[in-house]
């Protein structure tokens, strides 16, 4: 089973945890409702329209209000510690949490004393902790953005803030920064990095380039990074090669933009109702079509 961690934007939602489920365009974790705008909810809208297709599971949420000044996360972190040897999943997907490498370090423990050790999905502020706390290759995956990449290259930065300017945010630039992200032992062992061209990379370096269809109103939709990290999730949940999963998601994610028409004033819950058929079609296409 796939289990989600993330936080919402919401201080009064305490910590709480069950099935996530997408259904009449809505989401729902262990019945309660959740809104879908960005950041977690978006991943785990996107990863129940995923699982859906693939015949999988709902997946499992782990969620807590957090605005970002840290107390819901630190709650979770708490939490997670005293659950997770005691559980069996076997992908678990980390998102939306503040960065705390002590609290990382103590997951990564407890997910180390599970039974069965599930692969590994982080972006957002737990890849930050999983950099930050030296564990990055503890990781199957990372789903960094052009601005996270340079964090991951930079060898010397604590905290993204301090990323150094000469590692510029440009996407000719990502092939670079992931080869300097392996160098410093700094990235997971494959990476989806998402911007106008998605690239997929591992060690040895880039896998697939996914560039296509391109809408130009996803740019300025926040959350649209977030569902190709569920699709992702969901994916490697299949029990597909990591690098494809992400090469799949990326397309998919795309696909279902085209299929959204979205315009810069669109919301990702309007994306999330195409994903179910988007990666249907990119599940339909030769292996390889979308790669390099």
């Amino acid at each position: 089973m796939l289990a989600v961690v993330g936080t919402l934007p919401d201080p009064a939602a305490p910590v709480f945890e069950g099935p996530a489920r997408w259904a009449g365009g809505a989401l729902a974790v262990a019945g309660r409702p959740v809104p879908t705008d960005r950041g977690t909810p978006a991943l785990l809208a996107a990863a129940c329209a995923a699982c859906a297709v693939l015949g999988l599971p709902e997946p499992h949420a782990f969620l807590a209000g957090d605005e970002g000044l840290g107390h819901g996360s630190r709650a979770l972190y708490a939490h997670l510690v005293d659950v997770l040897p005691g559980r069996t999943y076997s992908t678990l997907a980390f998102h939306y949490l503040m960065p705390d490498t002590m609290w990382h370090d103590k997951v990564l423990f407890a997910v180390q004393a599970m039974a069965r050790r599930p692969r590994l999905v982080a972006d957002a502020g737990f890849m930050y902790a999983a950099k930050m706390s030296g564990q990055a290759p503890a990781y199957d995956l990372f789903t960094p953005d052009a601005g996270e990449l340079a964090f991951l290259a930079d060898e010397a930065a604590p905290h993204p803030f301090y990323t150094r300017g000469f590692l510029l945010h440009e996407e000719g630039a990502a092939p670079e920064h992931a080869r300097r992200a392996y160098a410093g032992g700094n990235a997971a062992t494959c990476l989806l990095i998402k911007g106008a061209v998605d690239l997929v990379a591992d060690a040895g370096g880039v896998l697939f380039r996914v560039d296509g269809p391109s809408e130009e109103a996803m740019e300025a939709m926040g959350g649209t990074g977030d569902t190709v990290t569920g699709l992702a999730a969901a994916l490697v949940e299949s029990g597909r090669p990591v690098p494809e999963a992400a090469r799949l998601a990326a397309r998919a994610n795309r696909l279902a933009g085209r299929m959204a028409r979205p315009n810069p004033g669109s919301a990702i819950a309007e994306l999330v109702p195409h994903i179910a058929p988007a990666l249907e079609a990119a599940l339909a296409e030769a292996p390889g079509e979308a790669g390099p």
